[in-house]
């Protein structure tokens, strides 16, 4: 299996860069990418602003031969066209049949829910927390040419929507917490301290 994780936005909302902002001894980012350890043997990473920063960070984290898998950065010179450009770009490195995908914001996932969604079989396994749907998501390939054709400006929604998805409830918080704000930071924070 391969992840495709996006981390090209402005992080706007933040007031700072988020990907690399510290959570315990890691970056967000690398939480974020932790989590597939294990379970994919590449995990993409799709960068925009700030692109030197992250292939920097992604360069620092395959230097700790940390991980088994492999780290691709990718450069998605169109990320002022949104987040559907970077999942396109991603979509265009996988290789594999079925794949997951993240925003690089989404550290306080736990890992036994990657496996748990990993084991699944679907078009779209989505995990779900009290009934709302959060990340990572998981695709197969159908959905991936589906994706790749349709028009860059459109969104993942609205591809997702012509597929029977399937919702995995899980007793995981982290899959509806992102960082957006400074305010859902340190509510990471303090969640990541239990």
């Amino acid at each position: 299996m391969e992840a495709i994780v996006l981390a090209a936005g402005y992080s706007s909302r933040a007031n700072t860069f988020k990907m690399t902002l510290p959570l315990g001894e890691m970056s967000i980012l690398e939480h974020t990418l932790s989590k597939f350890e294990g379970l994919c043997s590449r995990v993409i990473v799709v960068a925009g602003f700030q692109a030197e920063l992250i292939q920097e960070k992604m360069e620092k984290i395959t230097s700790k031969n940390a991980y088994s898998f492999q780290i691709k950065f990718v450069h998605n010179e169109d990320f002022n066209n949104g987040m559907f450009s970077s999942i396109q770009k991603g979509c265009n490195e996988v290789t594999e049949p079925s794949f997951f995908i993240t925003p690089g914001d989404c550290p306080l996932v736990k890992k036994e829910t990657v496996h748990l969604i990993s084991e699944h079989k679907g078009n779209v396994v989505i995990p779900s927390f009290h009934y709302k749907g959060g990340h990572p998501i998981k695709l197969s390939s159908e959905v991936k040419q589906k994706i790749l054709e349709t028009n860059p400006e459109s969104n993942l929604r609205a591809v997702l929507g012509g597929f029977e998805k399937m919702y995995i409830n899980v007793d995981d918080p982290g899959v509806i917490m992102d960082v957006d704000t400074l305010e859902d930071y340190q509510k990471a924070l303090d969640y990541y301290k239990g």
